[in-house]
C-alpha cells in the first residue's frame, strides 16, 4: 500500500510530514500515475517507485529552504514544486512550465487536494516577467548550471537564491557558474532506496 510505504520512507529521513500532509502526497502519486497513462507526464511508470524517485526526492529539499517565496521552474508534472508546497503550507510556489499539458495536470491537482499555496503558469521561462522577485527558484529540469542562472537571472529578489537539484556533482560544471554569481553551498541529500548520488547546489548572485 503506498501510504504505508511512504511513511516507511519518510521514517529513514529527519522529516517530519503529517499523517495530512502524507495522505495529499499519496493522492499526488495517484493523480500522477492516472494522468501519466494519457499523458505520458514521467517516464516512471510504477507509482512506488514514484514515491521514492519524485516525492522524496523533492521533499528531501524542503529544510534548505530560506524565505517564503519560490518559484520552481521547468516544473514539468509539478516536481519539486508540488511535494514541497504540500509540505510547506506556509511558503508560496509558483510552479512554470511551457508544456500546457503538464499545467493543466498541476491545476487539477491543486484544485483536488485544496492547495491554497500553489499557482501554476504557463511560459517559457524568459518570458515570464514576475511582478516581485523570489526568495528562492528551484529546478531540477535544467542540463546545467550555467544555462539555468542565464535563463532565470531576471527571477530572484536582491537576496534571492538558486536551488539546482542535481545528481552527481560535476566540477567542471560548477567552474562554468558565469560571472557575477557564486556556490554559497552544496548538499548532498540522502534520498531512502535512490540509486546514484543526489546533491542540492545553492547559488547567490554576488
Amino acid at each position: 500500500m503506498l501510504a504505508q510505504r511512504l511513511s516507511a520512507l519518510i521514517a529513514q529521513t529527519s522529516l517530519e510530514i503529517s499523517p495530512a500532509q502524507q495522505k495529499q502526497l499519496v493522492e499526488l502519486v495517484e493523480l500522477l500515475d492516472k494522468w501519466n497513462k494519457a499523458y505520458n507526464l514521467t517516464s516512471v511508470r510504477d507509482p512506488n517507485e514514484m514515491l521514492v524517485r519524485h516525492i522524496l526526492d523533492s521533499i528531501v529539499v524542503g529544510p534548505h529552504l530560506a524565505g517564503q517565496r519560490f518559484i520552481d521552474v521547468g516544473t514539468g508534472p509539478g516536481l519539486p514544486g508540488l511535494p514541497l508546497a504540500i509540505c510547506n503550507p506556509d511558503k508560496e510556489f509558483v510552479l512554470l512550465d511551457s508544456l500546457g499539458k503538464r499545467i493543466r495536470f498541476i491545476r487539477t491537482v491543486i484544485h483536488k487536494l485544496g492547495l491554497t499555496n500553489v499557482t501554476a503558469v504557463e511560459s517559457r521561462v524568459e518570458a515570464y516577467q514576475p511582478e516581485l522577485g523570489f526568495d528562492g527558484v528551484l529546478s531540477r529540469a535544467f542540463a546545467s548550471l550555467e544555462d539555468m542562472l542565464s535563463w532565470c537571472h531576471h527571477l530572484p529578489a536582491p537576496h534571492g537564491r538558486f536551488y539546482a537539484l542535481k545528481g552527481q556533482l560535476d566540477p567542471a560544471e560548477l567552474a562554468a557558474i558565469p560571472a557575477g554569481f557564486a556556490v554559497q553551498e552544496s548538499h548532498a541529500l540522502q534520498v531512502p532506496q535512490l540509486e546514484g548520488q543526489r546533491h542540492l547546489v545553492i547559488v547567490t548572485a554576488q
